[in-house]
């Protein structure tokens, strides 16, 4: 059976990565029994400055656009409405804060060790989006490593290091040299960019595509 490689660029404070990533499993799901799949995730930062305790979210994305409050807060009201559809939890996204991810990222690299790569992003973005938790908290990120029954105690070692740190910086220079400007983007077998949050429907027809061409 024919593997497909799927490199996924995200970023934990990213609605849209959350939501093509449940687009993603569709896809794969409708796939399976014609073709095998392997996922691995890939840092990237909507928010790379660490510092300062984060603003309300529709505020700052009111800035970053230039568009108002309301259009912005009618943008994640129907973001949530296609969340919802997918079976995700976005009941907070109106009302968390921007993070930094820079941590979260490590982490995720610490869980792709043992195995829990997809279950952490999927615990982070439960906690941030779900539950508008500060996704930049040690506190807050050891609950999700818990949650999805890995060491916490060895987490809190992670976090306390620079483990992981390099690694988190190489793949934000790699993809970013790569052409890599918005998240979420999927590299397939190293070779085919897909951007965007992308329907189920049109990732089955880019991956039947693909397959055939190896």
């Amino acid at each position: 059976m024919t593997t497909l490689t799927i490199d996924i660029v995200s970023d934990i404070a990213c609605p849209w990565c959350a939501i093509g990533y449940a687009r993603l499993e569709k896809a794969m799901e409708a796939l399976k029994s014609d073709l095998e799949f392997t996922v691995e995730w890939h840092a990237f930062e909507l928010n790379p400055d660490p510092s300062g305790d984060g603003e309300p979210i529709l505020p700052a994305l009111s800035r970053k656009y230039g568009r108002s409050e309301d259009e912005m807060r009618a943008n994640q009201a129907q973001m949530m409405e296609v969340a919802k559809g997918l079976g995700l939890n976005f009941e907070k996204l109106q009302e968390r804060h921007t993070r930094n991810t820079f941590d979260a990222h490590r982490l995720v690299k610490w869980a792709g060790e043992q195995g829990k790569q997809t279950e952490m992003k999927m615990a982070f973005f439960e906690a941030y989006f779900g539950r508008a938790e500060n996704i930049s908290n040690p506190d807050a990120l050891i609950h999700c490593i818990e949650a999805i029954g890995l060491d916490g105690d060895k987490a809190r070692e992670v976090l306390a290091s620079d483990r992981y740190a390099d690694a988190v910086r190489e793949d934000e220079a790699k993809y970013q040299q790569a052409g890599v400007s918005a998240v979420p983007a999927y590299i397939v077998n190293q070779q085919y960019l897909i951007s965007g949050a992308q329907e189920p429907e049109t990732l089955v027809k880019a991956f039947r595509e693909i397959a055939e061409s190896a």
